[in-house]
């Protein structure tokens, strides 16, 4: 019904600005926040026909999360000011999603570093080591992605967790990593980097509090389920 048309064309209803001010950002789809997003199309395609090619090309939202400026050019109606800027809005709101656990807040169990960790982790598509970085009474003083890639006692060292860990006052790390599987298990190799930081760790006199591997919505904490933290 919208395809070709301009959007002051469209009745005022369909037009999602319009809707937005009238329904709230909830109400929108992922096409119309996304044309908002965009704000103009081409002489040829309206900006929703053009988030629509967007959201077809990107299968998922994760997907988009992860688009390169290379290949949101290729979109007719996107040029680099506008890959631009669609990437940096993706981050922003990255970014306001992580601070639902505000800095200096307090982990107090493996349900709340957990519940945080999968809410930041449950839509990566490539493994990542991520670390929370805490003070004496457990408060969260840092929290970054420390490593993207397999993590394995060859390629993921502790001595990159450490780097970071020694710019602030540390006293105590999480870290976790995600299995874009679906499946937390950890595998040999989880437990032999978690037995390396640890020994790291002890040398530094920093405790490693745990290690959570997350997968979708659900995680698995070593600490928990294995026998590594025993002193």
């Amino acid at each position: 019904m919208t395809r070709g048309m301009l959007i002051k064309e469209m009745p005022e209803n369909l037009r999602p600005r319009e809707r937005l001010l009238e329904f709230g950002a909830k109400a929108l789809s992922d096409q119309e926040l996304l044309a908002i997003i965009l704000r103009t199309g081409t002489r040829k395609r309206n900006v929703l026909d053009v988030a629509h090619e967007i959201l077809v090309k990107s299968e998922e939202l994760s997907t988009l999360r992860d688009a390169s400026i290379d290949e949101l050019t290729s979109i007719e109606g996107i040029g680099q000011a506008k890959a631009i800027e669609l990437l940096a809005t993706i981050e922003f709101g990255r970014r306001v999603a992580q601070s639902s656990l505000p800095r200096q807040a307090k982990i107090d169990s493996t349900m709340t570093a957990g519940k945080f960790l999968v809410s930041q982790m449950q839509h990566f598509q490539q493994e990542k080591l991520y670390a929370l970085f805490l003070n004496t009474k457990n408060y969260v003083i840092k929290q970054k992605v420390i490593f993207i890639g397999t993590v394995n006692s060859s390629v993921a060292h502790p001595r990159e967790i450490f780097r970071e860990a020694v710019k602030y006052p540390t006293a105590r790390i999480i870290v976790a990593h995600n299995h874009p599987s679906g499946d937390p298990t950890p595998s040999p190799a989880d437990l032999i980097f978690t037995k390396r930081l640890i020994s790291c760790g002890e040398i530094m006199g920093v405790d490693i509090l745990d290690h959570i591997i997350v997968a979708g919505d659900t995680y698995i904490s070593l600490q928990d389920t294995t026998d590594l933290f025993l002193n």
